[in-house]
């Protein structure tokens, strides 16, 4: 049946070597860690952990953020096994085609698209916001929003997302360079906000650690409570092992980099031991760092003080002891730490993209690089021009949780993909394995699947909303247009070790 149809690894190297689609290996791994520190530190390290304490779980939101950080770990772990196997662009669409068929791989690629460009808006849109709270803070007024007829625009997402698809378009390398020197600018940041905040600390906010469960006060509706309360019946909650959960469901958000830098294996030098080792270097910063700002500000006031504040955030503690001196630096912080993550999802967008259209689901012009910078410039261009628009003239960031559940879906389809993937191609020997058999794949799919249930009923009927856009692209043009099914793509001969890029 051809929409179960295979592409082999052996095509989807080929085609990686395609002249006039080919993209240029120049990333290392010391470039692939910063990657994934890059897109997952930026603004919401000082957000995200005190609003999943205010609002799910106490100043046991640490949990939630080692749940959730092992969770992304051991799918990140599936990636890597994919990725030093098949080191092509195209991250999960290219391993779920490889294992799973053309339909499949066709609904995780729309999925990602989704999750990069509801991402790089929703992101887009709150730097714009950040600028503007940075210049009211060093006492320059400009608003972040001007009015144009019917209209209404946030000026700043225009901005960011101009120049660094400008940047993207000129090269890779250059691209890795400059998102280097940002992240290394704003890791200090964060480090200075992080000591700073620990002198304010006090033993008694930690206690109670797990508050009681008690009901939820922020999900009022049926739409905003969790799905699987929904299913079950069950009145939401906050707090105790329930918000425990739910929250490490909120702060997965801050892990979403990793599948991004996966998309990357095409333009990385010697893959099967560069690709495993920036990620995971790059997850375990990560990790520390989210844990060390949610264990200052759970420290620095109670978390029911932080529930007390509509919008509760790292500065409203600092603000809460005193410290208002504080908002300008994580006002700085959260610019710098958001400009890094726009440019890295541009780059994955446009990489997820390029790999759709190789394969003929999506027009193949998007497949087209530059000769001189082999660089998708014109899918580049595309994919900016989306989002500054989303950004700019649209409430994209209430759309936020879409981003979850597209990764969190990639996330299922990698980790189930391993155990197809092993069965189909034994004789494959990638340069990194998955430990202890078939056991982290599948947990790794029911914690993903898991917190999926954990996100907003509104959510999953959004998301369903865009599975069914996306069927009918694909049953109207890219089944019509495939280049496997049309028999445009021919299996060739087994890959051995020695053969891989």
């Amino acid at each position: 049946m051809s929409l179960m149809r295979t592409k082999s690894i052996e095509a989807s190297i080929a085609d990686s070597h395609e002249v006039g689609r080919t993209l240029k290996r120049s990333l290392s791994t010391w470039d692939l860690m910063v990657m994934g520190i890059a897109v997952a530190v930026g603004a919401g390290i000082f957000s995200v952990g005190a609003k999943a304490a205010a609002n799910n779980a106490g100043p046991a939101v640490t949990v939630s953020f080692v749940l959730a950080a092992i969770t992304c770990a051991l799918a990140i772990m599936c990636y890597a096994e994919f990725a030093t196997a098949i080191p092509v662009t195209g991250s999960a669409y290219v391993f779920t085609y490889a294992t799973m068929g053309e339909l499949l791989a066709w609904i995780i690629g729309w999925n990602l698209i989704l999750e990069l460009v509801m991402a790089g808006s929703v992101i887009a849109k709150y730097w714009g916001v950040y600028l503007s709270g940075f210049l009211q803070a060093v006492g320059i007024n400009v608003p972040a929003e001007v009015a144009l007829g019917p209209a209404t625009l946030t000026w700043g997402p225009l901005i960011v997302v101009a120049v660094f698809t400008v940047v993207l378009v000129l090269g890779t390398k250059l691209s890795a360079r400059v998102n280097n020197v940002f992240t290394m600018i704003k890791i200090a940041i964060v480090l200075f906000v992080i000591v700073v905040g620990f002198f304010y600390v006090k033993a008694a906010n930690y206690s109670p650690f797990v508050p009681s469960s008690q009901p939820s006060s922020s999900a009022t509706g049926w739409a905003e409570q969790p799905f699987l309360s929904f299913l079950s019946g069950a009145s939401p909650a906050m707090y105790g092992v329930s918000g425990v959960i739910s929250g490490a469901a909120l702060v997965f958000f801050a892990f979403i980099g990793f599948d991004v830098v996966a998309t990357s294996a095409e333009e990385v030098k010697n893959p099967r031991k560069t690709l495993p080792r920036g990620i995971f270097a790059g997850l375990a910063v990560v990790s520390v760092l989210y844990i060390l700002v949610t264990l200052a500000v759970t420290g620095m006031v109670s978390y029911k003080a932080l529930a007390a504040e509509k919008d509760p955030s790292l500065a409203t503690a600092f603000h809460l002891v005193g410290a208002d001196w504080a908002v300008v630096v994580i006002s700085l912080g959260s610019l710098i730490g958001l400009t890094t993550v726009i440019m890295v999802l541009l780059m994955g967008m446009s990489r997820v993209t390029m790999a759709m259209s190789r394969d003929g689901l999506l027009p193949r012009v998007l497949s087209k690089t530059s000769a001189k910078r082999s660089t998708p410039a014109r899918t580049q261009i595309i994919c900016g021009v989306i989002v500054a628009i989303l950004a700019g003239f649209t409430p994209v960031q209430l759309l936020g949780e879409m981003i979850n559940i597209g990764t969190l879906s990639a996330f299922v389809m990698v980790s189930l993909g391993i155990l197809v993937l092993r069965r189909k191609r034994p004789d494959l020997t990638p340069a990194f394995r998955v430990p202890l058999g078939s056991v982290i794949p599948v947990l790794s799919a029911l914690l993903c699947i898991y917190l999926m249930l954990n996100l907003a009923t509104q959510t999953w009927l959004f998301f369903a909303v865009w599975v069914a856009v996306g069927l009918a692209i694909y049953f109207s043009y890219g089944r019509r247009h495939s280049l496997l099914a049309s028999g445009q793509r021919q299996n060739s001969e087994p890959l051995t070790a020695s053969r891989v890029p």
